[in-house]
């Protein structure tokens, strides 16, 4: 990572409701909801840790006095933890400006993340890519997976099948770098996709890394049976 800056502070979405993971989620938010055994956070904030993240701001609100039991005592070694609950839903781009803010980060660099995400892709190529682009934010991108396997054919007759291949597309792994800059521009209530990515990208402002490690985001049940089939490997 020659020449990219050091990022050792984490903002970490932990507030989702998860509906679609129901009844798992009627007691906890989203990313409490346990793989092979422990909170989805809790396996992130592992792989933040391991990437040279030193304290991390976990952003609540629906059920955050889960999240705050759980992580009122040490966790994961050697990172330090705090929530900061939001009043009201803030939306992802409102949690994060509020998060930073609450935080007192104010000329820091960060990595911003989505709690629910659980992956193995290295920080250090992301923040290369920030760093060499001279961007206000940076954007891990994964592959697009078709939902369907895919037929090949050919002069009528069918040549092979693949199942749920890559696409030729990639979407937002919710893996950010992020300066004050940018987080200024979030809105304060709504999501950061909406207008301030966009705005950034038309200014040539915001990096993108594409990434080709596992990631996984849990959505559903199938995604949770998905993430405990890894783990087993």
């Amino acid at each position: 990572m020659s020449g990219a800056a050091k990022i050792t502070t984490a903002l970490v979405l932990a507030g989702g409701r998860g509906e679609r993971l129901w009844p798992l989620t009627q007691d906890r938010p989203k990313p409490m909801v346990e793989v092979g055994g422990r909170p989805i956070l809790e396996r992130h904030l592992e792989w933040l840790r391991a990437n040279g993240i030193e304290r991390a701001f976990l952003l609540t609100g629906h059920l955050s006095e889960v999240v705050e039991r759980h992580f009122s005592e040490p966790r994961v070694a050697g990172l330090e933890t705090r929530c900061i609950a939001e009043a009201s839903p803030l939306g992802r781009g409102g949690a994060y400006k509020n998060g930073y803010r609450e935080a007192a980060l104010a000329g820091e660099a960060v990595v911003a993340t989505n709690g629910d995400v659980l992956t193995d892709q290295p920080l250090a190529p992301l923040i290369e890519a920030w760093t060499q682009a001279g961007a206000l934010a940076a954007v891990m991108l994964t592959p697009m997976i078709s939902p369907f396997g895919v037929v090949e054919a050919k002069d009528g007759l069918v040549t092979g099948f693949r199942e749920k291949p890559p696409l030729p597309y990639w979407v937002n792994a919710g893996v950010y770098v992020l300066t004050e800059e940018a987080v200024s521009r979030f809105p304060d209530v709504g999501d950061h996709e909406t207008a301030a990515f966009p705005q950034l990208a038309s200014e040539g402002r915001l990096a993108a890394f594409e990434s080709g490690a596992y990631w996984q985001s849990i959505e559903s049940q199938k995604d949770l049976r998905a993430a405990e089939e890894r783990l087993a490997e």
